[in-house]
């Protein structure tokens, strides 16, 4: 599996040894990560995925991935999947940013191409949560047409089914590569 590519950005797809050097806290010589990098959101996220490695295997591109700037080629956050698609199609994402690389539309601009990666590779429905106060992450998510399903005493969970799926969709979305 190859980098994901956006107008301002790569999502590069971890490795089980490039996941282990962002848990540690511990760039190889040539990774070029913010100062600020890896996030305490991209350290759990990379132990979840270390988790799913060792249980049922590497997921392939169900992963994580490490969101770039093209610009200076800096790591600013991460996304990725919790894990393969179940049995109905549905799968889980996750994502965060540096605190400086926030504000500018990133993480929207990751998330709709994770979304057209999702598509294509034939996921049906992804779901994702968000704290209630992190109105931040609630925009990105209604931003790439994930709507609001339910709420629980700790947090909000959004969805959204692909546009042709055959399951009846939550919403639909049409998803737009950036110009």
């Amino acid at each position: 599996m190859g980098d994901l590519e956006t107008t301002r950005l790569v999502l590069h797809p971890l490795t089980v040894a490039e996941t282990e050097r962002v848990v540690a806290g511990t760039p190889a010589d040539d990774a070029h990560w913010a100062s600020d990098y890896p996030t305490q959101g991209d350290v759990a996220g990379g132990r979840r995925f270390l988790d799913t490695c060792a249980r049922s295997g590497d997921p392939g591109p169900f992963g994580n991935y490490e969101i770039r700037r093209r610009a200076d080629g800096r790591a600013i956050g991460g996304l990725g999947f919790h894990g393969a698609p179940d049995a109905s199609g549905t799968v889980t994402i996750g994502y965060g940013l540096i605190p400086a690389a926030r504000g500018h539309g990133y993480a929207t601009e990751a998330l709709r191409e994770l979304l057209r990666f999702a598509w294509e590779a034939g996921v049906s429905r992804v779901k994702g949560d968000t704290a209630h106060d992190n109105i931040a992450s609630q925009h990105v998510m209604t931003a790439v047409g994930m709507r609001l399903t339910k709420e629980d005493a700790d947090l909000k969970h959004y969805a959204i089914s692909r546009p042709e799926a055959d399951t009846e969709p939550e919403t639909t979305c049409p998803l737009r590569r950036p110009q």
